[in-house]
């Protein structure tokens, strides 16, 4: 795991994508840590290449991509790791990292009491605590306070009345200098999105239709 600041001096320019929420966030970090953000609300299948192209970098002239590997937006994740895998075949020099977002979002916050979460479908949610591991957790586990969710992410399950919810911005450009010292990234060979655990899947004997007797 390394840091931001550790990054910058290893492999600067960086080269950020995002398609966690709503918002696709794309950015380059300069090894002075100046930074250019482009964002946007379209899909991710555009709005990925559009902020690459907003920002006038060429992917492959960069020190190392670093892309959120979720929770988040399934597809959205899945869009960037594509572009990646492509990328990775014109230029395999460059470092791939990838970051998690509720994690990146505790270590800005920095508050031990707080509990971010995000939809993980099927009445449960991802949820992590400053300087613990992501969990997932049924909506009957959660806590009654210090819940935060962040903007732009998507909710399919319905939270409990009562619970004390706040909204926090998922914003790149803010969350990442807060988070500078923080060892919030890891090397990976092929980018994909994040899964607690591997699908498993149910084996089937087919049989050919027939007509009722």
């Amino acid at each position: 795991m390394a840091s931001l600041r550790a990054l910058l001096i290893a492999h600067a320019p960086l080269l950020f994508l995002d398609a966690a929420s709503a918002r696709v966030q794309v950015g380059l970090i300069e090894a002075d840590g100046k930074m250019r953000w482009h964002g946007s609300d379209n899909e991710a299948g555009s709005a990925v290449f559009a902020g690459v192209a907003a920002l006038g970098v060429d992917p492959t002239q960069v020190g190392a991509w670093v892309f959120c590997e979720g929770p988040g937006s399934i597809l959205g994740i899945r869009t960037v790791a594509m572009a990646l895998r492509t990328w990775q075949v014109l230029a395999p020099e460059v470092r791939c990292v990838a970051y998690q977002s509720l994690d990146l979002l505790a270590r800005a916050l920095g508050d031990p009491a707080l509990t971010v979460i995000a939809d993980a479908r099927r009445d449960t949610w991802h949820a992590v605590q400053l300087g613990q591991p992501l969990r997932r957790v049924p909506t009957a586990g959660l806590p009654a306070n210090g819940l935060v969710l962040p903007e732009g992410f998507r909710t399919w399950s319905k939270l409990p009345a009562g619970l004390a919810v706040r909204r926090e911005p998922y914003d790149l450009a803010t969350l990442l200098p807060r988070a500078a010292e923080a060892c919030l990234f890891h090397a990976v060979e092929s980018p994909d999105a994040f899964l607690h655990e591997e699908p498993s899947y149910a084996l089937w004997t087919p049989q050919i239709h027939r007509a009722p007797v």
